[in-house]
């Protein structure tokens, strides 16, 4: 194929701040559609698609009729996480009455909100004999592939492998309120961002001759707290979702460890916040090994700026993802779209698609994902350390996804 046609679903902040700017970086590929419920937040997407010379989409409201036009060949999945099943329903029976002639569907993180959700994406994606690709940006991040490949090439070669991997994501909160609610986007803090650090951390750990599944988790660890976001003053910020009778965790933390191929334990942790105050989002990779180490941290910006309490104006994102400040010396993250590896992800996924190959990043990593989230959740619930798979996994759906979920539970202990 010379040119793949992509077509979005979902117009929101991801695809218009993210993957539409990242596709400067993509080849042989153009964005011939964007969907979105929202006929004029399709259209500003489809504006800047044009100025950007990314393509020309044309835009749509029925993700049905977007995927019958012969210039889709694929679907970036991007809207909510309570609408991707719904999506890929119509999706699919497009393609299985004939009406579609789709490669391949892309889908953004996480692949669904519980195990059972997630392997209905899957059964349905494979009934349809689709390509799939997850696109879990981080994976993909240019600091993230160099920094692997030089550890494993000149360090784990020379003194063995490495066992520890910390991955943190960590910003005030996020934009939409769909993400506040625990049953629309299936838990707090932890499914929202957890998703991209166990997946970071596994890619890690994995050798470059080796596949992810040859990793196989243990033990998991989990545990979960409402520490900002539930106080007065910032509450009632919330009163839309109604956050002070159903609140989500706005901190979480995890742990998973794994048996390497080669026999030895590895743990790949994790910490994600909602809670987090600095200039903006802030991404943190550590690794460890044999006589070797690896350190990455997003806001430590080759570009720096300041600005005196003279310098006044309207608050805004263009310094750094999440921005929290616009006086003093702040960081200034040029090109997110290739800093947190949207261009990359893009690009392997339209390079396979075009080939017809699955992506190495699929919907098997994506329900892999999830087991390990709603296993950590698991073990924030029961505050023990679990075997993994523990038992009811497929089944289990969080507190916090229910409503159900008191923040006064991390307060609780077991007694000796």
């Amino acid at each position: 194929m010379d040119r793949l046609g992509v077509g979005f679903v979902g117009a929101g902040f991801v695809t218009q701040t993210f993957h539409i700017p990242g596709w400067t970086g993509v080849r042989h590929a153009d964005i011939n559609g964007i969907c979105d419920l929202d006929e004029e937040r399709a259209k500003k997407a489809a504006k800047k698609a044009k100025d950007l010379r990314v393509g020309d989409p044309e835009t749509y409201t029925n993700v049905q009729d977007m995927v019958e036009d012969d210039d889709i060949d694929a679907v970036w999945i991007a809207v909510p996480n309570y609408a991707r099943l719904p999506v890929l329903d119509d999706i699919v029976e497009e393609v299985k009455q004939g009406r579609s002639d789709l490669i391949g569907l892309a889908c953004e993180k996480p692949l669904a909100r519980t195990v059972g959700e997630a392997q209905d994406m899957i059964d349905l994606i494979d009934d349809a004999d689709l390509l799939h690709g997850y696109l879990e940006n981080q994976r993909f991040a240019p600091s993230i592939l160099k920094g692997k490949e030089i550890l494993w090439r000149r360090g784990a070669k020379n003194t063995g492998r490495p066992y520890f991997v910390h991955c943190a994501e960590e910003h005030s909160g996020p934009h939409e309120p769909w993400f506040w609610d625990g049953e629309k986007q299936g838990g707090g803090v932890l499914n929202d961002m957890g998703c991209h650090s166990l997946e970071a951390s596994r890619f890690l750990l994995t050798g470059p001759e080796e596949e992810k599944k040859d990793l196989k988790p243990r033990t998991v660890t989990g545990e979960i707290a409402a520490l900002k976001w539930i106080r007065a003053g910032y509450v009632e910020q919330l009163e839309e979702v109604n956050f002070k009778d159903s609140p989500s965790e706005d901190f979480g933390k995890g742990s998973v460890v794994y048996e390497l191929p080669s026999g030895e334990l590895g743990v790949g942790d994790i910490t994600v916040s909602w809670s987090f105050m600095g200039p903006g989002l802030r991404l943190r990779f550590e690794l460890h090994g044999p006589e070797y180490s690896m350190k990455i941290n997003s806001l430590d910006s080759e570009l720096k700026l300041f600005f005196s309490r003279e310098v006044k104006g309207k608050a805004g994102e263009d310094l750094v993802e999440k921005e929290e400040a616009e006086q003093g010396q702040m960081p200034v993250v040029p090109e997110e779209s290739i800093s947190y590896g949207y261009r990359n992800e893009d690009r392997h996924m339209v390079e396979s698609f075009s080939n017809e190959k699955m992506p190495e990043e699929n919907w098997n990593d994506g329900l892999f994902i999830v087991k390990l989230l709603m296993a950590n959740y698991m073990a924030a619930e029961k505050g023990k350390r679990l075997e993994f798979p523990p038992r009811g996994l497929d089944e289990y759906v969080p507190k916090v996804a229910q409503g159900t979920w008191n923040p006064q539970d991390m307060a609780k202990g077991h007694k000796e």
